[in-house]
């Protein structure tokens, strides 16, 4: 009897230990878990939403002056904050040390889906994955890039020919928006647009419902409202709903079009079922409609906007800096050795994967003005899990993370006291070289494992316009006195397009060029 009371107290005194230990245990975590909090530091609050909202026709402009006074800040959502840097040690942290835990997420899934579906820039994991590896193959390889070419010069031609017949003003970001559509439609499907000369009103159609359904695709991530708009139909949301129906009639048309032509062909392993990208995709039985029209769309998002934009940006500044017009301009007479009786047919097909090497100060131009005007000025991702960054602040899970080319192109700390000045020099070495930059400094292709795959055909592209443009033609500002501002959408197109005046340097007409298309 006593045995067994001396071992009940000694169970209850055990038992009293334990939860004495644990409680210890326990009010010694909570302590160190408020000494953690309390060293928790996260960054300075600049704004909210609402102050975007209020500054959205010069939004760039705005988080330009707060990144110049905080380098690295947060403005205050409904739910969430945003983060927002400019500090490289911060981009390389989120695009490349701890890229697992940064990506789109399902809310900014939820933002773009409606108009790029599961296509490459709206997905993470395995979708993004098996894109990414279809992309990077074929920009890797030589028959697409010679296929670009040949399409480039032919687009590049085209694009003279119409401005020749112009006797008055251009718009030349429209016609550099058409013309790179086209090569875009080209290259992707093997299918002739020709949206440039006006025959195909089913282009115009698409582009201005895209443009229309960017602008709406950025304003949602300010807008705290946009689901309750969508659900009801109203606004920007009923318009981004039927823009939306316009580009996927568009896309899936094309689509089937070439499916058409490829069922139609005798010889199934003919050359042309080869070279375009659409084709090579269908060879690999990859026939679900839906996975090829979000393939597509991504594919014309990355090209049809940025191909057009920068080259639209650079002869905006061409027009304000002529001497540097008149330098490129040289360069690229003395590179292909162009005589003034040459054709601009002559000077198209002089343009070598070697003649465009040796432009050097046409690429640095070209490298300044994607610094100072990136096709894409910001880009977000979100977080995935609590985290803590290079600068030493800390970023919560379900926080949206931003890093902005835009403001990073002007930041002095980072290209110097004239970082807003247009000086294409800063990019070539005492030789005469051109020198690259930190793509965690010089974003405007991404980096790390999302870095664009196409970012040696853009350079192609916009060195074989400038060059066949600027080899043909002067141009000067169509009024002087304007100011040329930007759009806010996702892209950063020159809001009421690019008037501009051409005045032929080359006295020959042009002749048929045939790059065998």
């Amino acid at each position: 009897m006593m045995q067994n009371k001396l071992g009940q107290i000694y169970g209850s005194t055990k038992m009293l230990f334990q939860q004495t230990a644990s409680w210890v245990k326990k009010k010694k975590r909570h302590r160190n878990e408020r000494l953690c909090e309390k060293k928790t530091r996260y960054h300075p609050v600049a704004g909210t939403a609402l102050n975007q909202l209020i500054k959205f026709p010069r939004l760039h402009h705005y988080m330009t002056e707060l990144a110049c006074k905080y380098t690295t800040y947060r403005l205050l959502h409904l739910s969430r904050s945003a983060v927002y840097t400019v500090d490289p040690a911060n981009v390389e942290y989120m695009l490349k040390t701890n890229f697992a835990n940064y990506g789109k997420g399902l809310y900014l899934h939820s933002i773009l889906s409606d108009v790029l579906g599961d296509g490459i820039f709206a997905v993470d994991g395995a979708k993004w994955r098996h894109q990414r590896k279809a992309l990077s193959s074929e920009f890797s390889s030589k028959m697409l890039r010679d296929f670009s070419s040949a399409v480039f010069k032919l687009g590049a031609v085209k694009l003279a020919r119409v401005i020749a017949t112009c006797d008055q003003a251009i718009d030349i970001q429209d016609l550099l928006m058409k013309s790179s559509l086209d090569s875009i439609v080209k290259i992707l499907l093997g299918i002739e647009l020709d949206s440039l000369c006006g025959t195909n009103e089913e282009g115009n159609r698409f582009s201005n419902a895209f443009d229309q359904a960017n602008e709406t695709a950025l304003l949602r991530i300010i807008d705290i409202f946009w689901k309750i708009k969508r659900f009801l139909n109203i606004g920007r949301e009923a318009a981004l709903k039927e823009n939306s129906i316009v580009i996927d009639q568009f896309v899936y048309n094309l689509i089937k079009s070439k499916i058409g032509i490829i069922h139609h062909l005798e010889d199934k392993q003919s050359l042309i079922t080869k070279r375009d990208f659409v084709s090579r995709l269908l060879e690999l039985n990859e026939t679900d409609p839906k996975y090829l029209r979000d393939m597509v769309l991504s594919f014309l998002v990355a090209g049809k906007d940025s191909l057009a934009v920068t080259p639209s940006w650079f002869l905006y500044m061409m027009c304000k800096h002529l001497h540097i017009q008149e330098k490129i301009a040289q360069e690229v007479r003395e590179v292909i050795n162009l005589k003034d009786h040459s054709s601009v047919d002559e000077l198209a097909a002089s343009l070598t994967d070697e003649a465009l090497k040796k432009m050097q100060y046409l690429h640095a131009a070209l490298a300044e003005t994607i610094r100072l005007y990136p096709a894409v000025p910001m880009d977000a991702k979100m977080c995935f899990s609590d985290d803590t960054w290079p600068d030493g602040f800390s970023i919560r899970k379900g926080d949206m993370v931003i890093y902005q080319p835009y403001a990073m192109g002007r930041m002095k700390f980072l290209w110097g006291d004239d970082a807003e000045e247009f000086r294409p020099e800063r990019w070539l070495d005492k030789n005469g070289q051109f020198q690259d930059e930190s793509p965690f400094k010089f974003t405007a292709f991404q980096a790390g494992p999302r870095i664009c795959p196409g970012q040696e055909h853009a350079y192609m592209y916009m060195k074989i316009f400038a060059a066949v443009l600027l080899g043909s033609y002067m141009f000067k500002l169509a009024d002087e006195k304007k100011v040329v501002n930007y759009k806010t959408m996702v892209s950063l197109q020159i809001d009421g397009g690019l008037y501009l005046h051409a005045f032929p340097r080359l006295r020959n007409e042009s002749k048929t060029l045939n790059p065998m298309l």
